[in-house]
């Protein structure tokens, strides 16, 4: 689950010791190398390994395909696009399915965390999204908490000199826009109860950035704490119109840009990347191109560059044909290279030579103030 990869989705960190983990090249890894890769990890459990269901099997399949290249084959997370470590097992034992259902469903605003759900315009069906969630829950094998669901008790004014001492450096002003976990995104807070808020403030996520704060604020510091948090769930989320029926591939859309231009100069091959300067650069001299967005649907139809059409990088199949070999290909996403590389690596895999990837992706581009769009439509 790229986009982004669950990123900033889940109220904790990315586990520190993914700088050091086994996969420290984790995003030059092809993406036809993932499947492999994943099944190798699937089957390290031992010959004692409970064997996994029909639903279990489908929803390690849909992990492998969509969600590792962000959060990693054991979903430990991936440091690179603050991708969150889905399988702390801190957080599986306290999180609801629900909470990992409207995750999954509607991705998290703002950040690389895609909209997954055929009613947001993904490629996940409903069955597909509860596969998932059961092959997390096989990771699942702490004994869970009892939650503390009480009513807020704290005070907002003393939970906001609190937060600013202790919780912003990492979290943001107003829980968003820190290194870590977009806290105060109204989608989180919506399927986030007050017992899971609760045990991940007192207890933190032992192995990461986020320590236990029950013993340094106490019981009251703590709930003015939450009360603030809940106070950010009052502010207006994204009402999103859902479509009647699965959405098919979006339509590829005229390529190459300018079929008549020169050809780009400056260009990488992959596994080299492409400065966004040199890519608008040549756009404005309208060098033949054409901009392959490597994300979900969804992203795609909330903000794409200028011109370029949807080409996920789980399935681009459906496009290739109508692809062209003898101009340059340019991949991008936003987190900022996971989905981007993976599509470029299929797409040399199927003969593709001309084929680079935008350094830093999206968010650079955005940076720039170089233009975007909305829509369907290239």
């Amino acid at each position: 689950m790229a986009t982004a990869a669950l990123s900033a989705t889940l109220p904790m960190p990315v586990v520190r010791a993914s700088r050091t983990t086994a996969f420290p090249n984790m995003r030059r890894i092809p993406l036809f190398l993932w499947a492999a890769l994943f099944a190798i990890t699937l089957g390290s459990s031992g010959c004692n390994a409970v064997p996994r269901t029909r639903v279990e099997r489908r929803g390690a399949q849909l992990y492998g395909q969509m969600c590792a290249v962000c959060h990693g084959p054991r979903g430990a997370g991936y440091k690179a696009d603050q991708a969150p470590a889905i399988t702390h097992a801190a957080f599986l034992s306290s999180v609801s399915d629900d909470f990992l259902r409207q995750a999954i469903n509607n991705g998290r605003s703002g950040t690389t965390m895609s909209a997954w759900s055929v009613l947001r315009g993904g490629p996940l069906s409903r069955a597909d999204v509860e596969a998932i969630i059961a092959f997390l829950r096989t990771w699942d094998k702490r004994p869970h908490p009892k939650l503390d669901e009480a009513p807020l008790a704290g005070d907002v004014t003393r939970g906001s000199g609190v937060f600013a001492e202790e919780c912003a450096r990492c979290h943001g002003q107003n829980g968003v826009g820190g290194p870590f976990v977009n806290i105060g995104k109204v989608e989180l807070l919506l399927s986030a109860s007050n017992g899971f808020l609760r045990h991940a403030i007192r207890e933190g996520r032992f192995g990461t950035a986020m320590p236990g704060f029950a013993a340094v604020l106490g019981d009251d510091a703590i709930e003015d704490v939450l009360a603030l948090v809940r106070s950010w769930q009052a502010r207006p989320a994204a009402v999103v119109q859902a479509p009647s029926t699965r959405p098919p591939p979006l339509p590829l859309g005229p390529v190459p840009l300018n079929p008549r231009g020169p050809d780009p100069n400056g260009f990488q091959p992959f596994p080299g990347t492409t400065p966004a300067d040199t890519i608008k650069a040549e756009l404005d001299r309208h060098a033949r191109m054409a901009l392959l967005d490597a994300r979900a649907p969804s992203d795609y139809t909330a903000e794409h560059i200028i011109g370029a059409v949807s080409v996920p990088f789980y399935d681009p199949d459906p496009y290739v044909a109508d692809l062209p070999k003898d101009s340059w290909l340019v991949c991008y996403c936003s987190c900022p290279h996971a989905e981007s590389r993976g599509l470029a690596q299929s797409l040399m895999s199927k003969g593709f030579t001309k084929v680079t990837v935008l350094d830093e992706g999206l968010g650079v581009w955005k940076a720039r103030k170089y233009g975007t769009e909305s829509g369907i439509k290239p």
